[in-house]
């Protein structure tokens, strides 16, 4: 895929995908959607001392340092297991130029950067001290034959359904739930009608939150009970 590099309306970098007319990011602010959905409507919501992330996908990592820059401020929280699924790897020119690490206040972003990147795919690897991230060069379809430990944080950043819709259907929803703790969470920055109804008949409690910037809703889900089918919608 050939990618170009915008800045966002928060000073922040994204990875523009010309071919799709899609960014990875949002273009009204790529770190302010990233904390807003996965931090403060995901990791904050989850009170375990040591959490396993799944995050579909890795993309620029931008995610895995705001779950590193939660894990050095919230004390309630000993260890991360962070595991992301990518099939088309950033390069080292572009993680380069989207400096992520300059984002975040603390001499350990720095170092942590460059780490989550040159780090082996496929291996388990501790980036920090108690900080463990697992990247997998893989499809997403792919997930159901992955070995990876109950999930309690699911991050669902694919891209949107108007590029990629079966990303947005039942078949990867259902694959997901079978890798999810029951009360765990899914987050994502869509709030599609189609996908609230998915997930409801697969057992998830749906709620629909305000958006990050430049859109008015998102939502989470929490994952309840496989046979729960008759939740109203919200």
């Amino acid at each position: 895929m050939k990618r170009q590099i915008k800045t966002t309306s928060d000073g922040s970098k994204t990875l523009y995908v010309n071919s799709l007319n899609e960014s990875y990011h949002s273009l009204h602010g790529a770190l302010n959607e990233a904390k807003h959905v996965f931090i403060d409507n995901g990791m904050k919501l989850i009170n375990n001392y040591e959490i396993n992330i799944l995050e579909l996908g890795f993309g620029t990592g931008l995610n895995v340092l705001a779950a590193f820059d939660e894990f050095l401020k919230n004390p309630n929280i000993s260890k991360i297991n962070y595991y992301a699924i990518e099939k088309y790897p950033v390069t080292k020119d572009e993680i380069e130029e989207l400096g992520y690490h300059r984002l975040f206040e603390g001499e350990d972003m720095e170092y942590f950067y460059p780490k989550i990147h040159d780090s082996d795919w496929e291996k388990l690897v501790e980036i920090y001290p108690n900080f463990y991230l697992k990247k997998i060069k893989s499809d997403f379809f792919d997930l159901e034959n992955l070995e990876i430990p109950p999930i309690d944080l699911v991050c669902f950043d694919c891209f949107g359904a108007r590029v990629q819709p079966d990303l947005w259907e039942k078949p990867l929803f259902e694959m997901i739930s079978k890798k999810m703790r029951i009360n765990s969470l899914l987050t994502t920055y869509s709030s599609k009608g189609s996908v609230r109804r998915i997930l409801r008949e697969l057992g998830f409690r749906v709620e629909k939150k305000t958006g990050p910037p430049g859109k008015r809703e998102m939502m989470v889900a929490i994952f309840e009970d496989t046979n729960f089918f008759n939740q109203t919608d919200v």
